[in-house]
């Protein structure tokens, strides 16, 4: 359905006084609302496609570790994992692209090793074109940086690992 086809239904809609139209077709799904039961009394048309997934990246690394012997061996990887992150863990508030310096070539916000208190800034993420910064809310020692610059982070992924002090 083009762009032209679209403004024609959006009309459709208004002039009959539905207060939502729903339609899906093979590759898209369309919903329209009119503002008859929306108190802003504006409208507002949402645009979904149907058959896109996405995955996160731990879901994408989960059929590596089937197979005969995987299991056994990723059953000690993960005994092995709580012992290594003892302390605290700083996570991402938000879904963007994480960089740990303000800018190229700058030097990045927080090292491991380095002590950090509650409003320290200790990256950068990314979202919708906005540069967010990220402070710490705990005091501590930097343990372990848990993202490679520039890379994807979702919702309340693990970012950095923190020794209390």
């Amino acid at each position: 359905m083009d762009l032209k086809q679209i403004q024609e239904l959006i009309r459709f809609v208004s002039k009959a006084g539905v207060s939502e139209v729903a339609l899906e077709q093979d590759d898209f799904k369309i919903v329209i609302k009119t503002g008859r039961d929306d108190q802003r009394g504006g409208q507002q048309m949402t645009y979904a496609p149907a058959q896109q997934v996405y995955h996160a990246p731990q879901q994408q690394q989960a059929p590596q570790h089937q197979g005969g012997e995987a299991p056994q061996a990723a059953a000690p990887a993960a005994k092995a994992e709580p012992a290594e992150e003892k302390g605290e863990v700083i996570k991402s508030p938000m879904i963007g692209t994480f960089y740990r310096s303000p800018a190229p070539g700058k030097p990045s916000f927080v090292e491991v090793g380095d002590d950090i208190s509650p409003g320290k800034v200790v990256c950068i993420i990314e979202a919708m074109k906005l540069f967010n910064e990220i402070e710490s809310e705990v005091k501590g020692r930097i343990v372990k940086v848990l993202v490679e610059d520039a890379s994807p982070v979702e919702y309340d992924q693990p970012l950095f690992l923190v020794e209390p002090v």
